[in-house]
């Protein structure tokens, strides 16, 4: 039977201190603790060092309670970005506003750059001619200067955003008065290569600085890798378009200089742009630039709209008379002078012919040819003479059925058939009903030919550029001795034959002789002739035939009517007689295509000195 007696309460128990209640762990007496601390350690030791606490003891009559209901898990609300103040919004699309002015300022850069350097490349090859040589000079020179922009972009430390505001001002400016001071400085002082490479270089220089220092701009706005990838994206597109718009639009609507002042206006107005839109950020200093801006625009829309009226002004004291007519072609400048009773026509600042003397050479550039046939002529050939003085000594003769004249230029062709002072100068040769006009390139329209002509006239401008050299190529001739009947002949223009001093003993030209060479390598019995034309001077010229002939022409074909102004029986054969001093030079080879010595022949000897012929 177990003890039911209560348990002694010790009597030691401090005051305060709490007694066990029943069913309680009683206290460990003291002599029981040497046990149970034995215990303890025992356990201790087969317990990790650091054991979890043990869970308190639980009243059985909770544990016999009913469980409570399992809590709710929270409501978890889905998550919300945190509320921007109001003014985040307008301020975020500002920013991406200011990134697209920076970007379409790149765009803008690279356009109006690449069309200050077309500009001054075509200006330069219309006034000193060599259009090859210009355009690499030219080219080269901007292209190192844009590099020393770029260089000296790293010294630019503070205020990046007005320093490209006051450069694109600069470029503005320079580039829209270039083409007109290029042209006045011709005009006046004889020359533009000094003015040309400054305003180039100056150009240069600050289109290279421009792209570095509004890089830096926009470096805290985008990444480095977009950032580059749009600003090399929108320079190449700027690039690309005013490569397209130069040529096809820009030039034929307005001209060159119109066409550097318009984007002079576009860079003006780039700057007021951007002055609008980061005018916080500008602070006090937007009004400054904002004035020098409209100041900017405001003298360049004056030189847009006066640019044609100094033009005329300066082009009267070029020409030395008053400018009738003026139209820029895609292919080239064609102007037409009067003073007084004689009319001069000009391409591309080079005189073709004067009303004065005209008849000289153009006789002579006809009839020598058609009195070397043997047989009567029939069908005529005429490459070049737009101006329509050939195709009226052709059809003084009764026996020709058909003319046909080939000429790139239909703008040179219809101003002699349809302005009447222009059309009595040719006696209304195009309303001939045969006289057929075709306007082609010549050495493409020959390669598609199959039919032959008894007289074939070639009235090219001289070999002054890549282009005009190329028609007194060695293929060139070749086209035409497979057009040429077996007993017909050639004449061809050939510039001057008189040559620049060389040595102790002067000789002809190596120009003039290059064409008598290339011709006989080509195949053709060739006669070279010349006469003295006032205009031009000592002028010279090609006889060629597939078959050789017994000598010069003695006598003018018969069939010839109307009474001519030069040549006669007795002039006629003079024209093949050359004093040593015009005589043929030793070292003088053929002109190919693909290397046009004739043009370097042309160049070191006259270079743009000569005013030209032909059309």
């Amino acid at each position: 039977m177990s003890d039911t007696s209560q348990p002694e309460v010790p009597t030691e128990a401090g005051a305060g201190e709490p007694v066990p209640a029943a069913g309680a762990e009683a206290i460990p007496s003291a002599e029981a603790a040497p046990a149970a601390e034995q215990e303890r350690a025992s356990a201790t030791a087969a317990e990790p060092e650091e054991a979890a606490p043990r869970p308190p003891a639980v009243d059985a009559r909770a544990a016999e309670a009913p469980a409570p209901p399992p809590a709710e898990p929270p409501r978890v609300e889905p998550w919300q970005p945190p509320a921007e103040a109001p003014e985040a919004a307008p301020r975020g699309e500002k920013r991406q506003l200011g990134q697209l002015i920076l970007f379409v300022s790149v765009f803008m850069v690279a356009t109006c750059g690449l069309i200050y350097e077309l500009v001054a490349a075509a200006m330069a090859s219309y006034l000193l001619g060599d259009s090859v040589t210009q355009f690499s000079l030219v080219i080269g020179c901007y292209l190192s200067a844009m590099g020393l922009g770029s260089y000296l972009s790293k010294y630019v430390q503070q205020d990046l955003l007005v320093t490209f505001i006051r450069v694109e001002l600069a470029v503005g400016v320079l580039g829209g008065v270039s083409s007109l001071a290029l042209f006045l400085s011709y005009a006046y002082l004889g020359s533009i290569k000094t003015l040309l490479f400054l305003l180039v270089g100056a150009i240069g220089t600050l289109v290279g600085l421009e792209i570095p220092v509004l890089m830096r701009i926009l470096k805290d706005e985008v990444t480095f890798s977009d950032l580059v990838a749009r600003v090399l994206a929108f320079d190449y597109l700027g690039a690309l378009a005013a490569s397209l718009a130069f040529p096809l639009l820009l030039v034929p609507v307005l001209g060159l200089p119109r066409t550097a002042f318009v984007f002079g206006l576009l860079n003006a107005g780039v700057a007021l742009v951007l002055c609008g839109v980061f005018r916080e950020r500008l602070g006090h200093r937007v009004t400054g630039l904002r004035a020098s801006a409209l100041v900017a625009a405001a003298l360049l829309g004056a030189g847009f709209l006066t640019a044609e009226k100094v033009s005329l002004i300066a082009e009267r004291d070029i020409y030395g008379a008053p400018v009738l007519f003026k139209r820029k072609t895609p292919y080239q400048t064609i102007v037409v002078t009067r003073y007084q009773h004689e009319i001069r026509l000009l391409l591309d600042g080079h005189l073709q012919f004067s009303s004065l003397d005209e008849r000289r050479y153009h006789e002579a550039l006809v009839h020598p040819g058609v009195a070397a046939l043997r047989a009567p002529l029939r069908r005529a050939l005429v490459l070049g003479g737009g101006d329509g003085m050939a195709l009226r000594e052709l059809l003084r003769y009764e026996s020709v059925e058909s003319v046909t004249l080939v000429d790139l230029d239909p703008a040179m062709t219809e101003l002699f058939r349809d302005q009447p002072m222009l059309a009595g100068l040719n006696d209304g040769a195009y309303k001939d009903p045969r006289v057929q006009v075709i306007n082609a390139d010549a050495m493409k329209w020959l390669e598609e030919q199959d039919q032959f002509f008894d007289a074939i006239v070639v009235d090219f401008p001289d070999p002054r550029n890549h282009a005009l050299a190329k028609l007194y190529t060695w293929g060139m001739f070749r086209l035409l001795h497979r057009r040429l009947a077996r007993t017909g002949a050639i004449t061809i223009q050939s510039t001057t034959p008189y040559g620049p001093p060389s040595g102790k003993k002067r000789r002809g030209s190596r120009a003039y002789w290059c064409i008598a060479k290339t011709m006989q390598d080509a195949g053709f019995h060739v006669r070279p002739y010349r006469c003295f034309v006032p205009s031009f001077g000592e002028w010279g010229f090609m006889l060629a035939t597939k078959e050789p002939l017994p000598g010069p022409p003695e006598t003018l074909a018969p069939g010839l009517t109307g009474e001519l102004h030069f040549l006669n029986d007795q002039t006629l054969p003079a024209l093949f007689a050359f004093p040593e001093d015009l005589k043929a030079p030793e070292d003088v080879e053929v002109n190919r295509l693909n290397d046009q010595l004739l043009l370097r022949y042309y160049e070191s000897e006259w270079g743009s000195r000569l005013g030209g012929s032909g059309d």
